[in-house]
């Protein structure tokens, strides 16, 4: 669309030059850039040029955030200091703008000379009036619905690359897009994965040397991991490494895999029939100097090494760190964090490049803090191992023998025969959320989750193709009905704090204790700043040097996104996107924040005096309705517990309980019209294009009757512990776990 066509701006300028107001969201392109002055030929200029030596450019684009990480480096540090702790009180909203999605926002946006690129649920690419939050563009890759069945951790996406007038993202169903940046019209796209196999795309991709990096998830259901590169201009495929070994009775693909084949070793369930796992799906970084790739590979599949290799290993090159020739995807060398993992223990969290002195002399080293819950500092010219320390409480290893670079395995943990309480659980020390590093203060900033977990091997395990294929006892999910117990839980759930860590002396200088988990990532700042959205709905700063609480600002929903930092006519904006969801907020089993009160989500930018205000939220408050009353048998019900928690809980929550914003839905509201067609749904997909697939390839009807058993009677104890005097005693803890909160007009 030329800029010719948009002399019908009368009605683009009332709702493009008032920040805040831009709430339509037209789901096809949208061009409104007369009023900001961001013109398709302006867009294409600026991001035109952009390419390794702009990103490399340490001094002159302090204003922008060109790559996931701001840099390269992956330090999410920005080197302004407008913003300080001595004038934050002043930081208020300057535009915000509604995305009308009710699903998990974890995007970083790209910042290129005034013009915001980024990415929402459901891979729907946005761009942005950096100044103003007017749209000037969005795209919408029209992701089948019946995809969300195989995103374990909600139909997100974590951002976009920009590279030479191209903008780059993954969509949900696998495929590699390339945007022109000026217009959001497709210029090219290509499938990267196989679509007969359950892997999904929710990491955002980088590009290095003209060629876009990007992985894939999929490690719960059955797939093989893997790396690609594409050519940027034209999306030829350049190179893949895959992560784990393929069949055996065929040629190893490399010589990296011909030195994992013997590490792993099958059993009845023969890994590469399932596919062994090991996916790439998020942490990338590189060092142009070095010439280095790096990228973190995730978990096995099924979780158990007992039934994945049976007969031992290490499982190479599950849960480590591959620096591969960004040229060829050569492996160069790995480190392994979690050898022959058996906790969903990834390797996939953000990674940090940084040059730091230790012990008299400067290292050119890489810091992860990985699921497994130690912190590591590797030298990223060799892989050679630093140093390693818990910064969480740690049960499954005792220590990581600096000789050898492995853990030490606690054997009490070893959970083959028999259900062992774990620390970190599955959803780690630390998951995607990035964290930072302020190279003025030494310290890495860490969005720490605090949390343990029951694992028990499933000694029937066979693999459903398509389905959740973990090798644990998902019954040990199911949570006791006991109200006594169910305050227990409440009482005590997952929670999370920030640490300040200090990797050359491996201690937390100092910590930021929160009253929920999942909370965001950080962003630092010279301004001696550190940001952080949290999952009680607020978006808050501390004090980068000790620890305190300097700004807070509620935005009234839960943010899991990592805050930008950059300058527009001389003026400091921090930028975010807030939007509750993710793996936790699906299946975590644990009902949201009374803070947390949003459906939809928002992109949010704050600066100096920034005069702009949140409109007041429109709840509505909705009690669990009564069910249906069919007959049911408590065996019926024992056996639907038993399905539910292998098939349901990770789209609708473990005990029924999902405090994500919109659907899959908390199933204790589910309406008089899904009961009464159930099969229809639950066996037959009637609701697939909302992303309900049909489970008729591995339920019947009489499983489909127990799971729904086990759903009315949950819902019938859930009203009786609301209508008790237990919610008048703990309204803290139950008003949320027995009230449905929606926003917007009803």
């Amino acid at each position: 669309m030329g800029v010719g066509a948009l002399k019908i701006f009368s009605l683009l300028l009332v709702f493009s030059i008032i920040p805040g107001c831009t709430k339509s969201n037209d789901p096809e392109k949208i061009i409104s850039k007369i009023v900001s002055g961001n013109s398709e030929e302006r867009i294409a200029k600026v991001t035109g040029n952009l390419d390794e030596k702009r990103i490399q450019n340490k001094n002159g684009e302090t204003a922008n955030w060109l790559t996931h990480g701001r840099t390269y480096t992956e330090q999410r540090f920005a080197p302004i200091n407008q913003i300080t702790t001595r004038n934050i009180k002043d930081l208020g909203l300057a535009w915000f703008w509604d995305t009308n999605t009710s699903r998990g926002l974890e995007a970083t946006p790209i910042l290129v000379d005034g013009i915001m690129f980024t990415t929402g649920a459901w891979s729907v690419v946005w761009a942005h009036d950096a100044k103003t939050g007017s749209l000037l563009w969005s795209y919408d890759p029209k992701v089948p619905k019946a995809y969300g069945k195989y995103a374990c951790c909600d139909v997100v996406n974590r951002g976009v690359a920009v590279w030479k007038g191209r903008v780059y993202s993954g969509t949900l169903d696998g495929r590699l897009i390339a945007l022109n940046a000026a217009t959001g019209e497709l210029d090219w796209q290509v499938q990267t994965t196989d679509k007969s196999k359950p892997y999904t795309i929710t990491g955002a991709p980088r590009v290095v040397e003209d060629k876009v990096i990007i992985g894939n998830g999929g490690g719960e259901y059955g797939v093989r991991g893997y790396v690609s590169a594409y050519d940027a201009s034209n999306g030829a495929q350049i190179w893949r490494f895959y992560t784990v070994p393929g069949d055996p009775s065929k040629p190893y693909e490399s010589a990296a895999l011909a030195k994992a084949g013997p590490t792993w070793r099958a059993g009845e369930a023969k890994y590469w029939e399932i596919g062994g796992g090991g996916t790439v799906w998020d942490s990338i970084a590189y060092d142009p100097e070095l010439r280095l790739l790096y990228v973190g590979v995730g978990n096995g599949s099924p979780w158990s090494r007992f039934i994945r290799s049976p007969g031992g290993g290490d499982n190479l090159y599950l849960s480590s760190i591959l620096a591969l020739d960004p040229e060829n995807g050569e492996l160069i060398w790995h480190y392994q964090t979690t050898p022959g993992d058996s906790w969903d223990y990834t390797a996939t969290q953000h990674m940090i490049l940084a040059d730091i002195e230790i012990y008299g002399e400067t290292r050119k080293v890489l810091m992860q803090a990985p699921k497994n819950g130690f912190f590591y500092v590797i030298d990223r010219v060799n892989g050679e191992l630093i140093s390693a320390q818990n910064y969480v409480p740690v049960t499954w290893a005792t220590h990581i023998d600096l000789e050898t670079g492995k853990p030490v395995e606690n054997p009490e943990t070893n959970y083959a025969d028999e259900a062992k309480l774990t620390r970190p659980g599955p959803l780690g020390g630390h998951n995607w959320q990035p964290m930072s590093y302020n190279p003025d203060t030494g310290l890495v900033y860490i969005p720490v989750m605090e949390n343990s977990f029951t694992y028990s091997q499933d000694n029937s395990f066979q693999y459903e193709p398509g389905q959740w294929s973990l090798g644990v006892d998902t019954d040990f999910m199911i949570p006791d009905s006991d109200p006594n117990e169910i305050l227990k839980a409440l009482k005590t759930p997952p929670v999370g704090h920030l640490a300040a860590w200090d990797p050359i002396n491996q201690k937390e200088v100092w910590r930021a204790q929160h009253t929920s988990a999942w909370n965001g990532g950080s962003l630092t700042t010279s301004g001696n700043l550190v940001f952080q959205g949290l999952a009680d709905g607020r978006f808050v700063a501390y004090d980068a040097t000790t620890g305190e609480l300097v700004w807070e600002y509620p935005v009234n929903i839960g943010i899991m996104a990592a805050p930008i930092s950059y300058s527009i006519d001389g003026e400091q904006y921090i930028a975010v996107l807030a939007g509750w969801g993710g793996a936790f907020g699906l299946s975590g089993g644990i009902p949201k924040h009374r803070n947390n009160v949003l459906s939809e989500g928002r992109i949010l930018a704050f600066k100096l005096g920034g005069s702009q205000s949140l409109p007041d939220p429109e709840l509505s408050f909705i009690e669990i309705p009564e069910p249906p009353n069919f007959d049911f048998t408590a065996n019926e019900v024992a056996a639907g517990a038993s399905l539910y928690s292998r098939y349901c809980a990770v789209c609708h929550g473990i005990g029924l309980i999902s405090s994500s914003g919109g659907t899959p839905t908390d199933l204790r509201y589910t309406s008089e019209a899904a009961h009464k067609n159930w099969d229809a749904i639950v066996l037959g997909g009637l609701y697939a294009n909302q992303g309900m697939v049909g489970f008729a390839d591995v339920l019947d009807a009489s499983e489909s009757k127990a799971i729904h058993s086990y759903i009315l009677q949950g819902i019938r104890e859930s009203i009786a512990l609301c209508k008790s005097d237990y919610r008048k005693q703990y309204p803290e803890l139950l008003d949320t776990a027995c009230t449905l909160t929606r926003s917007g007009p009803q």
